[in-house]
């Protein structure tokens, strides 16, 4: 399903671009109650909807404090009647190193139902999901905690052209992703123009990609750090991922 591939790739294209050889800042840039939506458009339509949320909650792991990530992706308008989609990921992560615990997928897509958990063990570098034990090189994130972990990463030294790349957890395994920085450009949303941060992460051609097709994600270079923007070229047409509305965020949207 080309929505629910584009909404991977958003949230794992973020965190692969800061994630390798760069240091946390002071604090997260975000806070408990932050909420962003997102429209994918096929063309012209308006093919799906996401939102990403960061919500309080008294559950702890370790006895240590956690954020409860939310992320939710479904299908709009007529798209629904083709193939209905209303997909679920959560994450809990510790409060202070981003780390997460716990990653939970609650998938409906037409007819089919999946729904998978993993629980992560930072200290023995290993994921223990429903399909088994994996084992990792260090630290390791789902693709929810991934986006919010980079975001909180100093990328002031970046450079035009530099490369990056993580180990993630996704499905049945640990995968590996390349991305690299762009430059910086200036992206008008729903919300108004802001300057961004360009990164290319690396895609895999087949069904939905063709084997020339480019991954382009834009990123507020602001202290927020929030996507704005991604856009590929499919088999058929492109694909464009929307900032809509981006609510209870921690700093002012473009203060640097």
């Amino acid at each position: 399903m080309v929505k629910k591939s584009i909404l991977f790739l958003l949230l794992i294209s973020c965190s692969t671009a800061f994630s390798q050889g760069l240091q946390n800042v002071k604090e997260p840039v975000f806070k408990a109650g932050e909420y962003l939506s997102y429209r994918l458009r096929y063309g012209f339509i308006t093919a799906a909807e996401a939102s990403i949320k960061v919500l309080e909650t008294d559950v702890k792991f370790d006895d240590r404090p956690v954020f409860h990530l939310l992320a939710e992706g479904r299908t709009a308008g007529s798209f629904n009647v083709f193939y209905k989609v209303r997909n679920r990921y959560d994450s809990y992560v510790d409060k202070e190193s981003l780390s997460p615990y716990l990653y939970t997928e609650n998938i409906r897509e037409a007819n089919y139902r999946r729904s998978d958990k993993a629980r992560f063990y930072q200290d023995e570098k290993k994921v223990v999901s429903n399909k088994g034990t994996f084992k990792g090189n260090g630290q390791t994130f789902d693709v929810v905690s991934a986006y919010f972990f980079a975001r909180s990463l100093d990328i002031s030294k970046l450079k035009q052209g530099d490369k990056f790349s993580m180990d993630y957890f996704l499905g049945d395994g640990i995968s590996k992703l390349e991305v690299q920085f762009v430059g910086r450009e200036r992206i008008k949303t729903a919300l108004g123009t802001f300057n961004c941060i360009k990164f290319s992460p690396s895609i895999q051609p087949g069904r939905i990609f063709r084997k020339d097709s480019k991954l382009y994600l834009w990123i507020t270079d602001d202290a927020n750090r929030i996507p704005v923007k991604a856009h590929v070229e499919i088999l058929v047409g492109s694909v464009t991922l929307e900032l809509m509305a981006a609510e209870g965020l921690k700093y002012p949207l473009g203060l640097k």
